[in-house]
Parts: structure tokens; sequence; C-alpha cells
């Protein structure tokens, strides 16, 4: 930065900057981290000559402040990914089921909102559909904030829900599945090239609500990516040129995490790694009856407090399967 022709290239130099300036911000936080336990350090050795049983109780809740810190801290230093510091796109899927999987979609989308609420991340949706009768059919949004693709990538896969359904008259116990896709937004100097001759868009009007201008106008857009046969929609933005943006980002998106899972099967086959990289395996099973319990089946991972992880606790199951992958990686090195 220092050097005399850094600003000749701005765009290259206005990277270079946020790079050192998300490196210094990581320093700062280890930096007052050894300071605040110097700090308890010496009250506490004040603490032990007054005999204080006040400052023995701040003490010990400096020190559950601070232990919580490093583990955030710890699990940061697991977002080592190629694109683990940018956001997410999360796509979530009703599986079968009708009205019982759509409702499961939009509980699980309430559950991502509440937990970046938490985190204080921004969510934007990209693409909704409503559901028949209730719930949502798919939803499409993008979660941004620091880290944000790197804590969400370990709830990729199937979602399984337990419980008496609100919809069934006769009380019954009902399984419902949803589908929870998580995909890199690329910042724009990442390369991804798409043909503009690859692409087959079409515009259509847009369901559900929006308003007479959604509904009497073409501004909904599908793109098809032919070499690949993705498709993308975008439905939500009342312009065509907003919705044809955000189905591009969402494209992007995809052709990304194609190449990340090409790298994975490959580093998998390297290691002789017999586990399956599947986008379709259970993951996580939430059960609201007979007893309340939330498992991770790839980590063991367990909460009693169903309704807790519905309104968005759901770190506990991102650490342990950031620290799972972290050991199986240290493992077969």
């Amino acid at each position: 930065m220092l050097d005399g022709g850094f600003w000749d290239e701005p765009e290259k130099a206005q990277k270079v900057v946020q790079q050192v300036s998300a490196l210094r911000d990581k320093v700062a936080v280890f930096e007052t981290l050894a300071r605040d336990f110097e700090e308890l350090e010496i009250l506490c050795e004040l603490g032990e000559e007054a005999d204080d049983q006040e400052i023995a109780a701040e003490v010990k809740e400096g020190l559950n402040a601070v232990q919580q810190r490093i583990a955030d801290l710890e699990l940061a230093v697991l977002l080592n990914g190629p694109y683990d510091r940018g956001n997410a796109i999360l796509a979530l899927h009703a599986g079968a089921g009708g009205t019982e999987a759509q409702d499961w979609v939009e509980m699980l989308l309430r559950m991502y909102s509440r937990w970046a609420e938490r985190r204080r991340f921004k969510v934007e949706i990209l693409d909704l559909l409503p559901g028949d009768e209730a719930g949502t059919k798919s939803a499409t949004i993008e979660v941004s904030g620091p880290n944000a693709y790197g804590y969400l990538r370990s709830e990729k896969g199937v979602h399984r829900l337990v419980r008496i359904s609100p919809f069934d008259a006769a009380g019954r116990r009902h399984t419902s599945f949803a589908s929870v896709d998580v995909l890199p937004e690329a910042e724009d100097d990442v390369e991804v090239e798409i043909n503009p001759e690859d692409l087959k868009i079409d515009t259509f009007r847009s369901g559900g609500a929006g308003g007479q201008h959604v509904n009497k106008t073409d501004s909904a857009v599908r793109i098809t990516h032919l070499p690949t046969g993705i498709v993308v929609n975008c439905q939500n933005e009342r312009s065509q040129i907003s919705n044809r943006l955000a189905a591009m980002k969402m494209l992007r998106a995809k052709l990304i995490d194609i190449e990340l899972r090409k790298k994975e099967a490959e580093i998998a086959a390297l290691r002789s790694d017999q586990q399956e990289i599947a986008w379709g395996s259970q993951i996580r099973s939430y059960v609201f009856h007979p007893y309340s319990l939330v498992k991770d089946h790839r980590t063991g991972e367990e909460v009693g407090n169903v309704n807790a992880v519905m309104d968005g606790e759901i770190d506990s199951f991102i650490s342990a399967y950031l620290r799972e992958k972290a050991r199986g990686a240290s493992n077969k090195i």
C-alpha cells in the first residue's frame, strides 16, 4: 500500500484495502480478547487479596463472556473456504406431502431469517412461490453479512419434520421433508464464464401477492442455462430489469457451486473418502411429537428445545458441523 504506484489501478487497490481492513479486524479482535483477559487476571488478584465475593462474581461473569468470544473466534478460523467470508443464497423447496411440506418450508424460512436477525445480517427475498392453501412451495433468499456462506453451507441437505399436523382433522402424526440448498454469492471479480448465447430468457407475469403492477405486466424472469440445464426464476421485484439481475446472481451462484462440488469430489477421491457428497442426504430431524428433539445426523449434535431452534438458535449445529469437518480434514492429512 505504501508503493508509489499502488493507486494506479484503483479497483485492484480498493480490494487490497478491503483485505487489509479484514485482517486488521481479526487482529483487533484477538488483541481485545488478550487485553480483556489480562484485566480479568488483575481483577481476580485484587478480589483474592480483598476476599471480595462481588469481585469474584464479576470475574466469573467476565470469564464466561471471554470464553464465548474465544469460541466464536475459533469457529471463524474454521471458515477458510474460498467463498466462506461472502454472502449466501439459500433455496428452500418443499418435498412430497402437499400443504404439510409447504408449511415446513415456511417454518424453515422463518428459522433462517431469525438466525440472520440475531447476527444482524440482511435478508432479501429473491424469489418466493406461495403454497396452494398455506405455507410456501419454494423460496430463495440472500443472506448478507460477514461469513454468511461459511456458516450456512452446513445447512445444505434435506431437513425432516415430525409432528402432529395442524392440517389433519384426525390429529395424526406426519413426517415432512424440505430441501435446503446453499450457494455462495460470487464477488464481481470472480470469473464465471456465462456466454449470452447459452441463455434462454423468458418473461412472464408474476403470481401471488404483489399488487396490480405485478399481476398485469411480464415482470417475472426465468433464465435457463442451456449447457447445464440450470433454471432460475425471479418474480419478487416489480421491474423486469431487477428480476433479471437477481436471476443472473442466482445463476452465477449455482455455476460456482457446481465447480465447488467438482473440487470436493476430486479431493474425496484422492483421500479415498467413501462418504457420498449428496444433495439429497437427510442431515437433520426436527421432532415435535412424541417428544421434543432436534438431531443432526452427521455430527450427533442434539438440542431438546425444538422451539428455540425454530426461533433461529442453530449455532450449535453449525459449530458442530464445522468442527467435525475440520477434524475429518486433519485426520486425512
